[in-house]
């Protein structure tokens, strides 16, 4: 397992307790801003942003496909097309996408430790969207 965060070397076989604290650190608009972990076969999780204003997608490797996270509340802060800007891009989101940083800790940790992720987080398929076709 690698786990990767902006400004940082990578980490061989963290431990839960290491990507909590760094996913909690995180901050769209601080020098560290967006992290990922990826198992062997080359499926990962990827956040960006941090505290109350994360956006969580992973990739299933052997699909080939691009997941966006999304939640059954809608923000009542942020609407449809409200942008996330952190220092990898920006990124439009929906009022559902929006994530605190406890949640994503927890899907973190659970890719981790290869549990289930949590079932608060839906998942909504986005790879046409990235590569502009449906596979």
């Amino acid at each position: 397992m690698q786990f990767d965060v902006e400004g940082n070397d990578p980490l061989l076989d963290p431990s839960e307790r290491q990507v909590r604290s760094a996913i909690s650190a995180l901050r769209s608009y601080g020098p560290k801003s967006f992290a990922s972990i990826t198992d062997a076969a080359g499926n990962y999780l990827q956040v960006a942003g941090g505290s109350q204003t994360c956006l969580l997608e992973r990739r299933d490797a052997a699909a080939g496909r691009h997941f966006r996270a999304y939640r059954n509340e809608r923000s009542t802060i942020f609407e449809d097309g409200t942008i996330l800007a952190f220092s990898g891009g920006k990124m439009p989101m929906m009022a559902d996408e929006w994530f605190p940083s406890t949640i994503v800790a927890d899907a973190f940790a659970c890719f981790l430790t290869g549990a289930d992720l949590p079932a608060q987080i839906h998942w909504r398929d986005i790879t046409g969207n990235l590569f502009g076709h449906d596979s």
